[in-house]
């Protein structure tokens, strides 16, 4: 019995001096089984994408109206808000055992202060991301005035003469559709007619009287008239707002302690690190110099619990220029693994 007690002791300080690589491996029986904690950095994006387009009359607003108008349909994408959450995760890579003895007590009561983690579970939660599809452009209703007008057309008919023929003009009028830029004129002076019967009700220059909620409600339909034709010259927007969760765990192979958490397009929004439409949003880590302990203890005989000591590191957000936002979380895969003695 005590050779078999002897042996079970020598696995349990072999298994703690290496890391577990077999997930769906048995513990040992009288052990304790834990891994070490790791931080992931949880990025939680939040960006507008706006869909405009152009109006019809784009080219014509300089001229009749004096703005400047965009002329060509355009999709882009900006970040709105970016809300960074380090969480602590078990390190499936680095589980160890402890015997189930009388150190085990205090080897819990530091896994409650974040130094080891006990439990195996998933500590992440699921995230769906849907982004809406893009509705077309619309501008039908917004022109009230009539796509026909009249013009004049001078025709010529041959009259025979005794000896000759000879050409005689005969005018008829002919219904013929309006050019673009016609519509356009007829358009901006519509503006200019809404924004002079809105003053001159503003200012009382006018037959009708208006007064407390009829002015109101005249002001806001005449308001509403105005946006409308307007948006024939300098066009509209759709917005969407899209948000997606994105993980980073930093390695302390990385030398450069610089990750790609996730990049932005203008045709898709927020898309997967390792998709090159867009472009990157980098996070970069600086972790601080840890300092050796002020003092040496003599070394432990007998079994121990290996734990980690983080590292505080400095994390900034940039979009490869432009900082986007700064903190300072501690990271346990950058720091130091050190040995916690367990009593007998």
């Amino acid at each position: 019995m005590n050779n078999t007690k002897a042996i079970l002791s020598s696995l349990c300080l072999c298994c703690m001096m290496a890391p577990s690589r077999n997930l769906v491996a048995q513990d040992l029986a009288g052990s304790v089984s834990y891994a070490l904690p790791q931080t992931t950095i949880v990025l939680e994006v939040e960006a507008e994408h706006e869909y405009f387009y152009a109006g019809p009359y784009a080219r014509f607003a300089k001229k009749y109206l004096g703005v400047d108008a965009e002329v060509e349909d355009r999709t882009t994408c900006r970040l709105t808000c970016v809300k960074m959450t380090p969480t602590v995760e078990a390190d499936q890579s680095a589980r160890y055992y402890v015997n189930a003895g009388k150190g085990v007590p205090t080897f819990l009561s530091l896994s409650s202060q974040g130094l080891i983690a006990v439990s195996d579970g998933n500590f992440g939660e699921a995230s769906l991301w849907r982004f809406p599809s893009q509705a077309g452009s619309d501008f039908a209703g917004k022109g009230l005035n009539s796509n026909l007008t009249s013009e004049a057309a001078t025709l010529y008919r041959g009259v025979r003469d005794d000896a000759s023929f000879n050409k005689v003009g005969v005018q008829q009028n002919m219904v013929v559709q309006k050019s673009l830029e016609q519509r356009a004129q007829e358009a901006a002076a519509t503006i200019f007619e809404l924004r002079k019967k809105r003053i001159q009700i503003v200012t009382g220059d006018t037959d009708a009287t208006y007064s407390g909620e009829a002015m109101g409600s005249a002001l806001s339909e005449i308001a509403a008239l105005e946006k409308e034709y307007m948006s024939m010259f300098v066009g509209y927007s759709e917005f969407r707002t899209q948000t997606m969760k994105c993980d980073v765990v930093p390695s302390k192979d990385n030398k450069s302690q610089k990750y790609i958490a996730f990049r932005l397009s203008d045709a898709d929004g927020v898309v997967a690190a390792d998709n090159v439409s867009g472009s990157p949003y980098i996070l970069e880590l600086e972790p601080q110099p840890i300092g050796e302990a002020a003092g040496r203890a003599a070394v432990a005989k007998g079994e121990y619990a290996v734990y980690r000591v983080p590292a505080i590191c400095s994390v900034r957000l940039t979009d490869g220029v432009n900082p986007i936002l700064q903190d300072r979380i501690a990271v346990y895969q950058l720091g130091v693994e050190c040995y916690l003695p367990l009593g007998k």
